[in-house]
């Protein structure tokens, strides 16, 4: 499958919306959250975009003034494009914009429950760092994970 990966725009908040309809069962953004991320904050959006204009993932880095520390916002690729390494291919541009920002250190919420997700991020050489009870609208715990940016990948993260 061709894509191509591109900041996200304004005119990408319904499309972002479908989206988040197709991965998401609860804790979703509104269009307006959406806006919002696209235009007004301190963040990037990369979208996964298919050979027919259809946005196909996408994952949303959050900037602190002053701060070396991205975080990872929301990240998520359609249920029909999951396994052809999207998730892998999306993961590594948004670290690579963060480190253009010169960040460090980029964190993550993940839930409990998605290992599919979870062990993406361990290959990716993420560490699961801090237990969150009742994180999710629907009472799911999270794992609070980060990765070290300033230090060079590890053999394993290289050979996955």
């Amino acid at each position: 499958m061709l894509r191509t990966l591109r900041p996200g725009r304004a005119t990408d908040r319904d499309a972002l919306f479908r989206l988040e309809e197709r991965c998401f069962e609860g804790d979703r953004f509104s269009r307006r959250q959406l806006a919002h991320l696209l235009t007004r904050a301190n963040a990037l959006s990369l979208l996964a975009v298919s050979e027919s204009e259809q946005v196909i993932g996408y994952g949303t880095l959050l900037f602190r003034r002053n701060s070396r520390m991205a975080r990872l916002y929301s990240f998520c690729v359609d249920p029909e494009a999951r396994g052809s390494g999207l998730g892998r291919e999306l993961l590594e541009a948004l670290e690579v914009a963060a480190r253009e920002r010169e960040c460090t250190r980029l964190v993550l919420e993940v839930r409990a429950d998605n290992r599919v997700a979870m062990g993406l991020y361990r290959r990716m050489g993420f560490m699961a760092h801090h237990w969150i009870d009742d994180y999710y609208a629907d009472g799911c715990a999270a794992w609070r994970m980060d990765k070290d940016l300033a230090a060079p990948a590890s053999a394993a993260e290289s050979q996955t």
